[in-house]
C-alpha cells in the first residue's frame, strides 16, 4: 500500500466563520468509523489519535490482532500515547508510567513488581479489517454494534495497490455522506455532464445504494480535453464508510473510490480518500498515450490521476462545507430527488435521541 500526504484545512483567521450545522447535528452518530491502515499501524508500532471526541491508541500484536483502546490507562490513568511514551513490546501495549502491559483484549498480563490485577483492563473498541483498513465501531452510550461492514471486495494481482490521502476541516459527516445522492451538485459545484439517476436510491437498514451515470471533459496537462462516460454505484454503510464504484466506459477502466468521513472533536472531521484501479489490458481508446505505457504500469498511474481529481473535487465541497448550516427542515424541490429520503436513512444513527429530536 502506499499513502499520500495529509492535508489540514483548517486557518487561523478567527474572523472565519464556523459552521452552525456542527451545533445542529449531534457530533456523534453512532456507526463504524476508520482508524487508521494496517500498514500505517506496523509501520508506526503505536499510534494515538483523536477519534469521535475520545483519545485512542491502536497497535498490533505478535500473531497480528490488532487493538484500538482508549489511551487511558486504567491503573493512575496515565495517557499510553508514544507522545509521552508508550510503547509497545513484544505485541504487548507498555504504560509509561509503572509500566503495566496490556494484550490485543485490553488486559493488563503483566507488571514490573507485582501480579497483574485482573481488574485492570482497557476500554477497547470492536473491529473490522477490510482490505488492511481498520475501523472501529462508536457505538451510542457504548452500545455493541447494530450492523456490521460489508465482506472485502474481490481483489487480485490485477487491481493498483490501495493510495490514501486526508483532509481535515470543519464538517459532519451526515452532510458529507449526503453528497453520494445529491445529483443536482454533481453539475452545478464538479461540472459533470448529463448527470442521470439509475434507478431509486435503495435502503436496507444501514445500508445504502445510490447510482448515477455522467460525463464530463477534463483537460490533461493543459493539451488534451478528456472525456469520460461514466457509471457509478455508491455503497454507503452508515455515515463513516462510502465506497463508490466507477466504471468508464471509453476506455473500458474499473475503479474503487473509498470515502470514511470521521468526526475528530466534534468540530472537525478527518476524511480518509482511498483508490484502486483494476488493471488495464486494452484501452478502447488511446488517452494521453495510454495505450504506450506498460501495462503493469497503467493502472498505477490511472490511480495517482483519479485519486487526485478527487482531491480537487472534495476541495470544492469542502469550500461549502465549512461554511454550511445544517437545514433540519429543508426546503426542497423536485429536483433534489432522494436527499429526503437520505435524511429519513440518518436518523438510525442517533438512538440515544427520543424520535421527536432526531435530524430531519
Amino acid at each position: 500500500m502506499s499513502f499520500t500526504e495529509s492535508a489540514d484545512l483548517r486557518t487561523s483567521d478567527t474572523n472565519r466563520p464556523v459552521m452552525n450545522g456542527v451545533d445542529a447535528l449531534p457530533p456523534f452518530p453512532e456507526g463504524w468509523y476508520f482508524v487508521a491502515s494496517r500498514e500505517s499501524i506496523l509501520r508506526e508500532k503505536l499510534i494515538e489519535k483523536t477519534w469521535l471526541g475520545v483519545e485512542i491508541v491502536a497497535w498490533c500484536d505478535k500473531v497480528g490482532s490488532i487493538c484500538v483502546a482508549d489511551a487511558v490507562c486504567p491503573h493512575l490513568g496515565s495517557h499510553l500515547g508514544p507522545a509521552v511514551g508508550g510503547q509497545v513490546c513484544n505485541g504487548r501495549l507498555v504504560c509509561p508510567l509503572h509500566g503495566f502491559e496490556f494484550d490485543a483484549t485490553g488486559q493488563c498480563v503483566a507488571t514490573p513488581n507485582a501480579p497483574a490485577p485482573r481488574a485492570a483492563k482497557l476500554k477497547v473498541y470492536e473491529t473490522r479489517e477490510i482490505l488492511g483498513m481498520i475501523f472501529a465501531w462508536f457505538g451510542s452510550d457504548g452500545r455493541p454494534s447494530q450492523w456490521d461492514l460489508p465482506t472485502e471486495p474481490t481483489t487480485s494481482t490485477e487491481w493498483s495497490e490501495l493510495r490514501f490521502h486526508t483532509l481535515r476541516f470543519r464538517g459532519h459527516p451526515q452532510e458529507t455522506t449526503e453528497n453520494g445522492v445529491d445529483f443536482g451538485h454533481l453539475a452545478y459545484v464538479h461540472g459533470y455532464d448529463n448527470v442521470q439517476p439509475v434507478g431509486s436510491v435503495a435502503i436496507d437498514g444501514a445500508y445504502l445504494k445510490s447510482c448515477f451515470d455522467f460525463k464530463s471533459v477534463r483537460r490533461v496537462a493543459g493539451l488534451w480535453d478528456i472525456e469520460s462516460d461514466i457509471s457509478t454505484v455508491t455503497h454507503v454503510y452508515g455515515l463513516g464508510y462510502s465506497l463508490v464504484e466507477f466504471h468508464e466506459k471509453t476506455i473500458g477502466m474499473d475503479a474503487r473510490l473509498w470515502v470514511f468521513a470521521t468526526p475528530v472533536d466534534g468540530e472537525l472531521i478527518e476524511m480518509t480518500l482511498v483508490s484502486q484501479v483494476r488493471e488495464i489490458r486494452k484501452p478502447r481508446r488511446f488517452i494521453s498515450g495510454l495505450g504506450f505505457v506498460p501495462m503493469k504500469l497503467r493502472h498505477r498511474l490511472m490511480n495517482l490521476i483519479i485519486l487526485r481529481n478527487e482531491k480537487k473535487f472534495v476541495l470544492q465541497d469542502v469550500v461549502i462545507w465549512e461554511r454550511k448550516q445544517y437545514r433540519p427542515i429543508p426546503r426542497l424541490c423536485r429536483a433534489d430527488g432522494p436527499i429526503g429520503k437520505y435524511r429519513r436513512y440518518c436518523r438510525q444513527f442517533y438512538p440515544d435521541l427520543p424520535r421527536s429530536l432526531r435530524p430531519q
